[in-house]
């Protein structure tokens, strides 16, 4: 590595908390050894983070991804519904995402 540092953001959020942490990394590090190196594992320790898909700025990447200064790392929690099926399923009631459980 070189030994010049980058700041790069870190988000994961559950429905009730999000986390935002801001790193200074080697340059050339990857999202994994940014993960590693921010502790968000014991912050949600029961999350399996340790398996969850990633992304850098809404793009999904691999964790292999090397970062870059101002890049933000999202990790994504797994869906409980495929998003189509939600749409569809609302659809049938004559409701759209946008609309509340009681309107």
């Amino acid at each position: 590595m070189s030994g010049h540092h980058i700041k790069i953001e870190l988000v994961y959020a559950t429905a009730e908390r999000q986390e935002l942490i801001e790193l200074s990394i080697e340059e050339g590090s990857s999202v994994e050894e940014a993960i590693s190196e921010s502790a968000i594992y014991s912050v949600f320790p029961d999350h399996g983070l340790d398996k969850a898909r990633v992304g850098v700025w809404g793009r999904p990447v691999d964790r292999s991804h090397k970062l870059c200064a101002g890049d933000r790392i999202e990790i994504y929690r797994p869906l409980r519904m495929d998003p189509r099926e939600s749409r569809r399923m609302l659809a049938e009631q004559g409701r759209t995402m946008n609309q509340g459980a009681d309107d």
